[in-house]
């Protein structure tokens, strides 16, 4: 099922997007320096090792490793849910590295979307009420016809009214990328957000995802061990001991799941997955 264009009316922001952008440069995402410790001393562990990365808007970015590579921190630090130990982090031109909580969670409810393996929806809300909870949570005022031009878009405008608890697992994700996708965020991070699926929603799912690309002109980051999802990207990053250890453009699955054997286990135990 594909994405349907649809007519983009403006919701205010209450974060500038253009506040420390780089002039010339339209990046969605953009990591310099990152890295991040956890512990001090001999027992440190180092989950990023100065991670280097731009990311254009409109681009789908698929990220793989070992257990352990840093995949899961990388995401965190990426989105604003965990600071880095050190370096900077770019999200739509505003660096938020040294932004204070109160204004990282302003930021992430405003401009970011999230997707995750288990579907986080309410269930005493509606399917539609939420879809606009972002919206809520943000302080704008919730947009009905939003709600619905986004659930038309992934083939649930007829849901609206349902709650969770009646919905396959297959559509409660789909609404669950309808939220992701009502703010028009910068970007849409997600965290194996086929991990629960069944091979053939997950590609219904995955289709969603990449029509959200190239149709709306969403920026989407997807952490994965699956080489079937990763093969939907632009380009695959391969985390490995908490750097990038490789990068390809889009492939089959094969070659995919070629390059992750090939990657070594992280030498630092504990580092998150």
């Amino acid at each position: 099922m594909a994405l349907r264009r649809a007519q983009r009316t403006e919701h205010p922001a209450p974060l500038p997007r253009g506040a420390g952008a780089v002039p010339g440069v339209d990046l969605a995402v953009e990591l310099t320096g990152v890295r991040r410790q956890y512990g001090r001393g001999a027992g440190a562990v180092h989950a990023l090792r100065g991670i280097d990365l731009a990311l254009p808007r409109g681009s789908f970015t698929a990220v793989m490793g070992p257990s352990g590579s840093g995949k899961s921190t990388f995401l965190q630090c990426a989105a604003g849910l965990d600071r880095p130990t050190a370096g900077s982090v770019r999200l739509g031109g505003t660096e938020i590295s040294g932004m204070n909580e109160n204004r990282l969670t302003e930021l992430r409810r405003s401009r970011l979307g999230f997707v995750f393996q288990a579907f986080n929806l309410l269930p005493s809300l509606t399917v539609e009420q939420n879809v606009l909870l972002p919206m809520r949570l943000a302080g704008q005022r919730p947009d009905r016809r939003r709600a619905t031009e986004v659930l038309g878009q992934v083939g649930l405008g007829d849901k609206g009214a349902r709650r969770p608890s009646e919905l396959s697992g297959g559509q409660q994700q789909r609404v669950a990328l309808a939220r992701a996708l009502v703010t028009r965020p910068d970007v849409v991070f997600a965290d194996e957000p086929t991990g629960a699926l069944d091979t053939t929603t997950a590609a219904e799912v995955l289709a969603l995802l990449r029509g959200a690309v190239d149709t709306l002109g969403a920026t989407v980051v997807m952490v994965t061990h699956d080489p079937l999802a990763a093969a939907h990207a632009d380009r695959v990053l391969f985390l490995a001991d908490g750097a990038i250890a490789d990068a390809l453009p889009r492939t089959s699955p094969a070659r995919i799941a070629d390059r992750m054997r090939a990657l070594t286990a992280p030498a630092y135990a504990g580092a998150a997955a």
